[in-house]
């Protein structure tokens, strides 16, 4: 019997169409009465299990892994993974449960995001206009060099936004944000120059941590309970406060602005975060 026509298959891929990357945040806490039970040997095995399945030089391992020791009981380490193919974030998180070490892990808050270009980003033109409209002569020497070296910039710091390269910096933290639908306060039903307008006054004040804070900003519409993921790095964790203090007056935060958890770690090996949670060490 012949089989019906359904039309022309559809291509399924789960690599984001714009070339960006899936990004998995994943925390977790070990149970302690898990570990109290277990041998010196199961112990050992199951701290060779963790190192070999937070290597980020290993074959399969994602394009990038980070570990944290997180701060608070929150939780007592967290991962950073980032992967054209989200399978390959997930199967870290699948080798830790089904390892030696599983029974002793506890999963606790995990934020599942996208890589993107925000609609925020200016063009070059849009630059340009940006310039003219605080005074600059746009028949100018001047502005022409303005808005060709910030074309230039832009290839690069649109890499960085979809496929980033993790900076030295070892104090992060990371955040969930949605921008709010309050009837006296919705985001959404701003036109959109004038939420441009709120989104330059935002980056500007982020400027001013340039070399003490790097930042990445992930989407998460459609795939978690929040809009976005931001992770902030620093070479001073004081760095982290003032740069969220500060930047909480623009009006695009102070007023449409709503945050989730923070979740505040330092980054490390897999071999010296087991080494700070005690997890077999003398």
């Amino acid at each position: 019997m012949n089989r019906p026509t359904t039309g022309p298959e559809i291509p399924i891929t789960r690599v984001p169409a714009d070339g960006g990357w899936h990004c998995s945040h994943l925390y977790y806490s070990f149970n302690r009465a898990r570990l109290a039970a277990m041998s010196p040997e199961q112990i050992a095995a199951a701290r060779s299990a963790v190192i070999a399945a937070l290597d980020p030089s290993a074959e399969g391992a994602p394009t990038r892994l980070q570990t944290s020791i997180v701060s608070g009981h929150k939780a007592d380490f967290g991962l950073m993974l980032l992967d054209p193919d989200p399978l390959v974030n997930d199967r870290v998180h699948q080798q830790l449960m089904a390892g030696p070490m599983g029974p002793a892990l506890t999963p606790g808050y995990s934020f599942v995001s996208i890589t993107e270009i925000s609609e925020y980003v200016l063009t070059p033109e849009q630059f340009g206009e940006r310039l003219v409209a605080e005074g600059a002569d746009p028949a100018s020497d001047e502005y022409a060099m303005k808005v060709k070296g910030y074309e230039g910039r832009l290839v690069g710091m649109n890499r960085q936004r979809l496929t980033p390269e993790l900076p030295k910096y070892t104090n992060t933290c990371f955040y969930p944000m949605n921008k709010i639908r309050d009837p006296h306060a919705n985001w959404f039903t701003l036109p959109k120059a004038e939420r441009n307008r709120m989104m330059s006054e935002h980056a500007r004040s982020g400027i001013a941590f340039a070399g003490k804070v790097s930042q990445l900003i992930t989407v998460g519409l459609g795939l978690e309970d929040w809009e976005w993921g931001v992770t902030l790095w620093a070479a001073n964790p004081q760095y982290l406060k003032e740069i969220v203090y500060q930047m909480r007056f623009d009006e695009a935060s102070a007023k449409y602005a709503e945050f989730g958890p923070f979740l505040a770690s330092y980054v490390c090996s897999a071999e010296e975060m087991l080494e700070h949670c005690r997890v077999g060490a003398g």
